[in-house]
C-alpha cells in the first residue's frame, strides 16, 4: 500500500511542486494551506508522514502549533519541518516540539525525497524487526521494538521515531562510538550534525525527567556518541 504524505504549506506553487515530486515517487499526497484544515483532517485520519511549513497564512508560527498537536495524537508519526526560516532558535524550537527533522527550502527535491524514503524504511524495519533485536535490555533500559516502547527504571520514556532509533542504535552496541554518519546509517536517518546534537540533548532531558542521575549517553568529543553500559548498570 502506498504511503501518504501530508504537505501543510500556504504557498500554492510550492505546495504543488512538492506534491508532484512525491507523486512521481509513488506516494499519495494530501495538501493543506493552513493549520485549521489540516487538523480537521488529521483528527479523522493521520498521514504516514507530515511535512510542515512554520508560517501558515495569518499564523506566523502555525506550523509549530500544528507539530505540537500532532505529537499529542501520535508519538511515532514522522514530522519534518520544511521552511525558509533558518535561525538556530527556530530549529531548536521545532526539534523541541518533537519534529524528526528540520529542513530549509533550499534543499533539493532529490535530497528531500531521500530523507523521506529513509523515514519510511525505519517504519518498515520497526514493523518487521530482526529476531535478535526485538528486545534490548541494558541495565535500567528496556527497549521493545515490537511495541515501539522504551522504559527506564520501569517507567515509560515517550520518544519520537528518530529518538527511538538513536537510542536503539547506541544501546545495541554499548561502548561503541557512533559518529554522525554511522548513526544515520544504523538508524536509517538522514540529518545534519546540528540536528543529531539537538536530538541527543532532547533524549538526555527525557531520561533525566525520570532519573536525574542518568548519564548513559556519552559525548566522545571529535568522534561521536556511545551508550555507557557501566553507567547504565550503576543506575539500576
Amino acid at each position: 500500500m502506498s504511503k501518504t504524505i501530508a504537505i501543510v504549506e500556504d504557498e500554492a506553487s510550492i505546495r504543488e511542486n512538492y506534491a508532484d515530486a512525491f507523486r512521481q515517487q509513488g506516494y499519495l499526497v494530501e495538501c493543506f494551506a493552513n493549520r485549521t484544515s489540516a487538523m480537521e483532517h488529521f483528527h479523522s485520519r493521520l498521514p504516514d508522514l507530515a511535512l510542515l511549513d512554520i508560517g501558515l497564512e495569518d499564523e506566523a508560527e502555525g506550523g509549530f502549533e500544528l507539530c505540537r498537536r500532532l505529537r499529542v495524537l501520535s508519538e511515532t508519526l514522522p514530522i519534518i519541518f520544511l521552511t525558509a526560516r533558518d535561525s538556530d532558535l527556530d530549529i531548536i524550537s521545532g526539534l523541541r516540539l518533537g519534529a524528526d527533522d528540520y529542513l530549509t527550502k533550499d534543499i533539493s527535491l532529490i535530497n528531500l525525497c531521500a530523507r523521506i524514503s529513509a523515514f519510511f524504511r525505519r517504519l518498515d524495519v520497526l514493523r518487521n524487526p530482526p529476531l535478535d533485536e526485538t528486545c534490548i535490555r541494558r541495565g535500567a533500559l528496556q527497549l521493545d521494538m515490537n511495541r515501539f516502547s522504551v522504559h527506564w527504571q520501569g517507567q515509560a520514556v515517550d520518544l519520537t521515531l528518530t529518538e527511538f532509533w538513536i537510542v536503539h542504535t547506541l544501546a545495541k552496541r554499548p561502548g561503541h562510538v557512533k559518529n554522525r554518519d554511522q548513526l544515520m546509517e544504523d538508524a536509517h536517518i538522514v540529518v545534519d550534525e546540528a540536528t543529531i546534537t539537538s536530538h541527543i540533548k532532547r533524549l538526555r532531558k527525557k531520561f533525566q525527567q525520570i532519573d536525574t542521575q542518568f548519564a548513559c549517553i556519552d559525548t566522545v568529543y571529535g568522534m561521536g556518541y556511545r551508550w555507557n553500559e557501566k553507567t547504565a548498570a550503576i543506575s539500576l
